[in-house]
């Protein structure tokens, strides 16, 4: 089967596709048929050996798939071969095949595609799990997504309208936000050119944020924390902006708000029933229309270098996807 390689730590380019062994599932685990992968942020920073999990080289990045069961391991019982799936893989997902552990594989219902799923895994579980488990927001509250184009942040959009909530979007650009304000946000923060902090605080009369969803850190994370209201929830999901950015303690005191970490690749392998449990939830609302996938355009796996320089030019609106 082919695959898609990172046989040493560096940029995009250093990927190789190659001709590999087919799998073999071990106990509780399938071997899936991928006919779509997602790519994410996170999948930039395994092949640099920045993650928080690094796998043995060589190894494939991609860390959610969609597909067909084609062999299962022993002690799986709720999947068999020929099933249509999801799944959360951590890594492994840029290849024909991909080894699941069978409690972070899920049958996929008729009507979703498998573009669809693999562009749902990883960005609708990161985001249900953040303001669901995390933050547990609540109907009538404000969230403020920054970052709110990307894939997780278009997910969070979403989720936060599907929960009740009003929603904020911030991103660095006009296009980004009209595109935002496309799929439910109510109101905007262009932080190219508005001070995030003020325009946080205006859009909420002065009270400041709920809840702030977090995937870009750097410079903005501050300003942003600046603008949450009493006993808030700052959710701490990434640093794609690039620095990981130091916090004045004073602040979650004078504010009696909390800053929440928010893993979700640890929450899948920790608490693998709460993480199905979310899933149930995400794919009756998949089914229902009330999310959906945000595709920003499809690959193959011998354009693995372009797709991802791409998504770090700051430019992808929702997912780039591999379909195999």
């Amino acid at each position: 089967m082919k695959a898609v390689l990172c046989e040493s730590y560096g940029p995009p380019e250093n990927l190789v596709v190659k001709e590999v062994e087919s799998l073999i599932p071990g106990i509780g685990e399938v071997v899936i048929e991928v006919k779509a992968s997602g790519l994410n942020f996170p999948d930039t920073l395994i092949i640099e050996g920045k993650y928080q999990f690094q796998p043995e080289m060589p190894f494939s990045p991609g860390g959610e798939v969609a597909g067909i069961v084609k062999t299962v391991g022993e002690g799986v019982s709720h999947l068999k071969v020929g099933d249509r799936v999801m799944a959360g893989t951590g890594w492994g997902g840029f290849a024909e095949e991909v080894i699941g552990k069978a409690s972070n594989v899920f049958p996929l219902p008729d009507g979703i595609s498998f573009e669809q799923a693999a562009s749902t895994m990883m960005t609708f579980g990161t985001s249900y799990h953040a303001l669901v488990n995390r933050a547990k927001l609540k109907a009538g509250e404000t969230l403020l997504v920054l970052g709110a184009a990307g894939g997780v942040g278009t997910a969070a959009i979403q989720i936060g309208k599907a929960l009740g909530a009003k929603v904020i979007a911030a991103a660095s650009s006009d296009e980004k936000l009209n595109y935002c304000k496309s799929i439910g946000a109510d109101m905007t923060i262009n932080y190219s050119q508005e001070d995030l902090k003020t325009q946080a605080k205006a859009l909420t009369n002065g009270n400041g944020v709920d809840v702030i969803y977090d995937p870009v850190g750097d410079r903005f994370t501050e300003p942003a924390l600046r603008a949450i209201a009493w006993k808030g929830r700052y959710l701490v999901v990434g640093f794609a902006a690039g620095e990981i950015p130091k916090i004045p303690l004073n602040l979650p005191l004078l504010k009696g708000c909390s800053i929440v970490g928010v893993f979700w690749g640890g929450f899948f392998r920790n608490e693998p029933h709460v993480n199905a449990e979310n899933f149930q939830t995400i794919v009756k609302w998949l089914v229902e229309g009330k999310v959906q996938a945000q595709i920003h355009k499809k690959y193959n796996l011998e354009q693995v270098a372009e797709a991802m320089t791409e998504l770090t030019s700051k430019k992808v609106k929702g997912k780039i996807i591999f379909v195999t």
